[in-house]
């Protein structure tokens, strides 16, 4: 299962199973990335910029960038 998060600018696209909770994204972007939150990314809660940069950081690659339509 795949979930994808757009807005102009950036698209994020999540698989959870991919993920290992390392935590990194939500304690980098916590504005854009909330675990106690449903849908817990909120595409609108940064810059694209900042957006994109988290996403990078992402160990196990559940969390990637899309193809900005």
């Amino acid at each position: 299962m795949k979930k994808t998060y757009s807005k102009e600018g950036v698209k994020v696209i999540w698989e959870p199973d991919k993920c290992i909770h390392s935590t990194i994204c939500f304690h980098g972007l916590p504005e854009v990335f909330n675990p106690s939150k449903r849908p817990w990314i909120n595409i609108e809660g940064a810059r694209a910029e900042a957006i994109r940069e988290q996403v990078k950081n992402c160990p196990s690659g559940a969390l990637m960038l899309g193809d900005d339509d």
